[in-house]
């Protein structure tokens, strides 16, 4: 059941999405070389206390497994999940780092993909952009009396139009009162998402989020039984915003 939330909910959810932002900002700031992955998680952490919110990831069930970290801070091949600990940064990484913020009783959720650095190369500058761009396409096509699809397409067209190709296995999804609810958001389509294809409603809040390789869209879990890695070694980026659905289009509640 996809949840419709009022003005009121979207304001609260807003305020979980400041800091989120927030903290977003902090970790872009400390993404350097030498700086390990577990300094950013705990710096995020003391913000997100200091703002009295809770992060979202910690503890988070997976089956058996709790998440054990604040944040997701996903390394070069890494796509999602990865968990922060003693890995230092290197000169040309691409450090993907996704932050949930539950406030008030209501979750925000966004992700951005920095560069220690220069880039290694033309392809993972582009592939960089490509994500954040294939995000903003996304955004601009969650209208109420669209279609999810829209959303969709948008992200797929611009990610292999540019010559690279989405994750299949791991969605965007809707959020507020839980980390993740209805509907799920792939960002591809097919005959399967047509058949469960929904209108987008005045109210709803979605994660939209771009996950997109510059090889081939396989993944594998590994053995930690979190983090997500290409099949094929090839590097990933991931953009994500937490956005209200209007009449006038989507409202950006993770916005700075």
């Amino acid at each position: 059941m996809i949840v419709l939330k009022n003005a009121d909910e979207i304001k609260r959810m807003r305020a979980a999405g400041r800091v989120v932002a927030e903290a977003l900002e902090l970790a872009g700031r400390m993404v350097a070389e030498a700086v390990t992955t577990g300094d950013i998680d705990a710096a995020v952490a003391e913000l997100i206390a200091a703002r009295n919110g809770k992060a979202s990831f910690l503890g988070y069930p997976k089956g058996l497994l709790r998440y054990p970290a604040s944040t997701c801070i996903s390394v070069n091949e890494e796509v999602v999940h990865g968990i922060p600990g003693k890995r230092r940064l290197r000169a040309g990484d691409l450090v993907s780092i996704d932050v949930g913020v539950m406030l008030d009783g209501f979750h925000a959720d966004a992700a951005r993909t920095f560069v220690v650095g220069k880039p290694r190369g033309r392809d993972a500058a582009r592939l960089v952009a490509t994500a954040r761009e294939a995000l903003a396409k996304a955004i601009a096509a969650a209208r109420a009396g669209g279609k999810l699809s829209d959303v969709s397409l948008a992200i797929q067209a611009h990610a292999e139009g540019a010559g690279f190709s989405v994750v299949r296995q791991y969605v965007g999804h809707g959020v507020g009162r839980k980390m993740h609810e209805e509907p799920q958001i792939p960002n591809f389509v097919d005959r399967s998402v047509l058949r469960r294809d929904v209108v987008l409603k005045a109210g709803m809040t979605l994660a939209l989020e771009p996950m997109i390789n510059a090889g081939g869209s396989g993944v594998k879990t590994l053995a930690n039984g979190w983090t997500v890695v290409t099949s094929d070694g090839s590097l990933s980026a991931h953009f994500e915003d937490t956005v209200a659905v209007t009449e006038d289009g989507a409202a950006v509640l993770t916005a700075p």
